[in-house]
């Protein structure tokens, strides 16, 4: 899949780059399991409790890289209000850690997605941001990059963690 191609079974062309999409509100997040950096299965339920922002992306992706550094600064910025979660939907695992290595990205951790769980699930391409409240329900998602570090994304996540 290149970084303009939609996730099997989506019926819908690609969304405008940083379109923001509120008609998925208080959906509860999927029951789908990818790894943590040290390779143990998770799942959206294990970070019940803080707003969490989940970015799906791979490193084949090219607005998914552009957005990285922007998205790693924003982490920073809500560390303690909002929890950021990169989600690689690569296939192959050992691409993911050095990418974040060589890209000096501190301040994400490598989550992966092999079995590309949740972009199936919400037959979505990348890049693609969901935000979920406290209780795993969804606010609103980002189709396409989007510069985390700018005004409109920071007012989204402020919002999200009132």
């Amino acid at each position: 899949m290149t970084s303009d191609e939609v996730a099997p079974g989506t019926k819908q062309p690609p969304a405008a780059a940083g379109t923001v999409d509120r008609s998925h509100k208080g959906e509860a997040a999927p029951a789908v399991s990818f790894y943590d950096p040290a390779g143990k299965k998770t799942s959206l339920a294990d970070f019940r409790g803080q707003p969490v922002l989940v970015n799906l992306w791979a490193t084949w992706c090219a607005p998914c890289i552009k957005e990285m550094p922007s998205l790693d600064t924003a982490a920073a910025a809500m560390r303690g209000k909002i929890r950021v979660l990169a989600v690689s939907q690569d296939m192959e695992r050992e691409k993911v850690g050095p990418f974040f290595t060589e890209r000096k990205l501190a301040n994400l951790a490598p989550y992966v997605d092999p079995d590309l769980g949740l972009s199936l699930a919400y037959k979505v391409n990348l890049p693609t941001t969901i935000m979920f409240d406290a209780e795993g329900r969804e606010l609103w998602r980002v189709s396409g990059a989007m510069d985390w570090a700018g005004a409109e994304a920071k007012a989204l996540m402020e919002e999200a963690a009132a």
